[in-house]
């Protein structure tokens, strides 16, 4: 073979090796993504299943009770697909729920805070039936939300709102199977604390002392120890959502729903709603009127806190 033909033999290979390579990368799989294997749910050995359209819920419970809390969380998937479903997909897997006999039990199991009275850790909620109380079921309510925001919704949320659509949903009136958001249970957590907040009508002040906590330090995760303040961060959490679904007939709904699918960031709270202090104002004046309201439903019912 002459020099000329050499050449060109081996040009024509490493032009086909070329062609080979370039088509074998274009055909070869993607790279799999490996993820967080997500654990599995940590069911009661002693446990019965009663299965629903929507959940599957573990139960130590007795039947009446797990029925109870089945229905409630039914009544709570319906108002939540009713009021975000131009939002969200509905789930076609059924979500886990274990319910625990009394509060004994769920401590004995807790793998939340020390204070914590439900939990949610995916897939599955875990809470207890609250007996003796007017609202047994609401601590499994709130919890059923945050897995609702993560598992159907799909959404990311920082505390304030993924706790406030909590607050918001979980301590809404059920009557006769129907939940109606933003009609608030005096009954559930945290609005029975909601009288004891003592603020002064001063905004400066309040803040000064936490009792109130700023407006751009919710949102941005800022502020006092929470495992100090619980309850008031979660007063603040519950009245806010309230305030942005009710404030002046839902001025704000629209918006906090585009908010709430958008991640509910600062900058898009300000863009979608309103200035930060602007906001603020309007809603320290809000939960003002909602302490004064639920100071006369005390009142007028006899209830000492």
């Amino acid at each position: 073979m002459t020099r000329r033909a050499t050449l060109v033999a081996v040009s024509v290979a490493l032009l086909a090796l070329a062609i080979g390579i370039s088509v074998w990368q274009r055909t070869r799989p993607a790279p799999r993504v490996l993820s967080a294997p997500v654990p599995a749910a940590r069911i009661p050995e002693a446990s019965t299943l009663l299965q629903t359209p929507h959940y599957r819920v573990h139960s130590t419970a007795t039947p009446a009770q797990t029925q109870q809390v089945a229905e409630a969380v039914e009544s709570l998937h319906a108002a939540y697909m009713a009021l975000f479903g131009d939002h969200v997909r509905a789930s076609t897997r059924p979500l886990t729920l274990v319910l625990y006999a009394d509060r004994e039990e769920f401590q004995r199991n807790n793998r939340s805070r020390p204070w914590a009275e439900a939990y949610y850790l995916r897939p599955a909620c875990y809470a207890y039936y609250g007996g003796g109380r007017e609202n047994p079921h609401h601590w499994m309510l709130h919890e059923a939300v945050h897995q609702l925001n993560t598992e159907v919704a799909g959404w990311r949320l920082p505390a304030w709102a993924n706790e406030g659509v909590a607050g918001y949903l979980g301590a809404s009136w059920l009557e006769d199977g129907v939940l109606t958001p933003g009609r608030s249970d005096p009954a559930t957590y945290p609005i029975w604390w909601l009288s004891r907040m003592g603020l002064t009508g001063s905004l400066q002040e309040d803040a000064a002392a936490a009792r109130f906590i700023r407006l751009r330090d919710l949102l941005e995760g800022r502020g006092p120890g929470i495992d100090r303040h619980v309850n008031l961060y979660y007063l603040h959490y519950w009245d806010l959502t309230h305030f942005l679904f009710h404030y002046e007939n839902g001025r704000y709904a629209a918006a906090y729903k585009q908010l709430l699918a958008r991640g509910a960031s600062t900058p898009d709270f300000e863009r979608l709603i309103g200035p930060i202090e602007e906001i603020e104002e309007a809603w320290y004046a809000y939960m003002l009127d909602a302490i004064a309201t639920m100071q006369t439903y005390e009142a007028d019912n006899g209830i000492e806190r």
